[in-house]
Formats: C-alpha cells, structure tokens, sequence
C-alpha cells in the first residue's frame, strides 16, 4: 500500500477518535439532526478503521511467516505450515486492499434515494412507443425481482399500445444507485409488428432517471414561477378520474420545465407528487449542467447522461444486447426484458469503480 493511501486512513483513525469524544458528550444528544450526522459517519469511519487494522495484522503475519521460512533446519511440516499461512495473508491483504482503496472512492449522495424513471418514445412513431411499453414493463419487472414499490405518476399511451410518455416512481433501496446509468438514448432493432415485408426497424427511446428529492432539502421554489393548472384525469382509475379535476401539471416558468400527475383521486396529492418531480428534474437540470461543465476538463466512462447518448442496443433478430459505454454485449435479450437487469447494472457500476481507482491510484501516485 502506498505511504499516501496509509496516511489517509491514520487520518481516519484520529478522526474516529475525535467522534468518539463528541458522541460521549451528552450535549451533543440534544441536537437529533446533528447526532444522527455524527453517529452516521462513526459507523462508516469505524468500519474502514477496523478493516484498515486487520489490513496491518495480515501484514505482521506475513512478515512473521516469511522470517519463520527463511530460518534454516526448520521441520518439513512447520514450513509447510508456514508457507500456508503466507499463501493465506497474501490473498486477504490484496483483497483488504482492493476493499479499502474502494471505500475511499468518491459517492454519490443520491445513490441511496428512490427514483424516478421517464421514458418517452423518440423516433420511430408507433414502433417507438411499442417500445417504450417494452422497456416500462423491463423496469416494473426489476422491480418485482428486487422488492420495491412502483407506482405510475403520468402516462401518455399511444393508439396501438405502449407510451408516449411514462413517469414511474419507484422506492426501495438503493434504486437511484442502481438505475442511474439507465438514462440515456435505448434503440431497438426488431420487424414492427406492422411492417408486412419482415423488414427490421430501428426505433429509438429515452430513459431519463432522477433522484427522489429528500423533503427537508427541498428546492424552494417561489410561488410566483410556478402555473399550476388542473384537469381531468385520462389514464386508469374508474369513472371517478373522468368525473373530477383531480390531475394537476405544474409548470416552472423560468425554465419551461413541466411535472404533471394524475394517478390519485386527491388533487392534494396529485399535486405534491407532481412538485416532487418538478424538483427531481429541477435538481437535474443543475446536475447537467454541473456535469457539462466537469466534462470540459475530465471525459467520464459512463457519459455524461446527455438524453442524446445512444447508450445501449436491443436487437430482436439476434437476442441480442449491447451497451456501448462500457462494450458489453450479452445474448440474453428476453431475459433481460422480463426484468433481468441485475448483470448490466453490475457490469455498469463496476466500470464506474474502475475508473474512479484508477483515478485515485494516479492522484496518490
């Protein structure tokens, strides 16, 4: 392990007993926010402490198995038992230091919210939004698979089936860390089902997925900016949707940007669920430009998250999938729309800790 990276984790070791102190003080109880905040980053400081400490003693024992092997006249059996515990701390040490150089990997702070997930049809008409359909019933699928809650906030479908337009709120752990490399441009190669001379199509659709905005860290967003209108709802509900002006779309003027639900018969409802995503794509918006800006100096592997990347490719005829950021190609296309998706994210973060390492290896060079 580099003297830097060592260092780094002595820095943590004083850190920890500096939390130690504060936790032990019972003024700092009294201040829940704050307490939760500290005891927080005791338990993630406390843990890459341990891990760092038991990353030493692997060191000690090897140091000690390699003296008792250089030592001449030894028992065949005492080397043999030696050069065993030598095999054993070499394995744990690079596996120790692999875990710790990625706990020091940068996070993103929303990894741990709910998402939204829009998908919208782009070209290709019919055969487009069809599509769209395919890949809202792949999420609701991974949903199932994962355990996590999904409700459908806005939706737009198109006359042969499929969406327009689909807005889905989806809750659970970690959602937003795994499907935030979802966003982006999604092509299909595939014969439409209304194309009569088994010609293949290439259609087109986008994913964006935004983080759940957490309600005490809200934008504030004044009044004055927003137009707020109502109508009836279109989607599923009963006839109750048809009878009210339950639906809300909020409107942001300064930006244009525009949140709408109608999936509740509460107006009150339709309405903060709508402002949630005002403010998710909001945020978004802030986070984009924070990113085009970054991307001037520093090319990132998974992209920018730019809604023009075409970032994947589903071709029918070969079973086929591709993701281009990261190369990666599997012959499991139907699997992978009935929701098996766990191989592309995993393959997609992995990418992502690989670049962030070999960024932090060049940094402590």
């Amino acid at each position: 392990m580099k003297d830097s990276l060592r260092q780094q984790f002595e820095r943590l070791a004083l850190r920890l007993n500096e939390l130690d102190a504060t936790l032990a003080d019972p003024g700092v109880a009294a201040d829940m926010a704050r307490y939760r905040l500290l005891t927080r980053e005791h338990a993630e400081v406390s843990g890459l402490v341990e891990r760092f400490r038991r990353f030493e003693q692997r060191e000690r024992d090897l140091d000690d198995a390699q003296a008792l092997l250089a030592e001449p006249g030894n028992a065949p059996d005492m080397v043999e038992m030696a050069q065993q515990e030598a095999d054993s701390a070499r394995a744990d040490i690079d596996r120790l230091h692999l875990e710790l150089q990625t706990a020091l990997l940068p996070r993103d702070p929303d990894d741990a919210r709910n998402a939204f997930v829009e998908i919208r049809a782009g070209t290709g008409g019919d055969e487009s939004a069809l599509f769209a359909g395919d890949l809202a019933r792949m999420y609701l699928r991974h949903c199932e698979r994962r355990g996590w809650r999904s409700e459908v906030l806005s939706e737009s479908v198109s006359d042969l089936g499929g969406y327009k337009e689909l807005v889905l709120r989806i809750e659970g752990d970690d959602v937003y860390a795994r499907l935030k490399f979802e966003s982006g441009g999604h092509r299909v190669q595939r014969v439409p089902v209304t194309e009569t001379q088994g010609r293949i199509h290439t259609s087109a659709c986008t994913v964006a997925v935004l983080p759940e905005p957490d309600e005490a860290e809200e934008l504030t967003l004044n009044p004055a900016e927003l137009r707020i209108d109502t109508f009836r709802a279109s989607g599923a509900g009963g006839q109750h949707v048809n009878k009210t002006d339950s639906a809300i779309r909020i409107t942001h003027l300064p930006t244009g940007i525009v949140a709408e639900c109608q999936d509740d018969r509460s107006q009150h409802r339709n309405k903060a669920k709508a402002m949630a995503v005002l403010t998710a794509r909001l945020r978004d918006k802030e986070r984009n430009e924070r990113a085009a800006k970054e991307a001037a100096t520093r090319k990132g592997l998974i992209g920018s998250g730019d809604r023009s990347d075409r970032i994947r490719t589903y071709n029918f005829p070969q079973g086929r999938l591709t993701d281009h950021r990261i190369n990666l190609t599997l012959y499991k296309l139907q699997s992978i729309l009935d929701g098996d998706l766990d191989e592309v994210t995993a393959a997609l973060q992995a990418a992502q800790a690989a670049e962030q390492l070999a960024t932090l290896e060049s940094g402590l060079a």
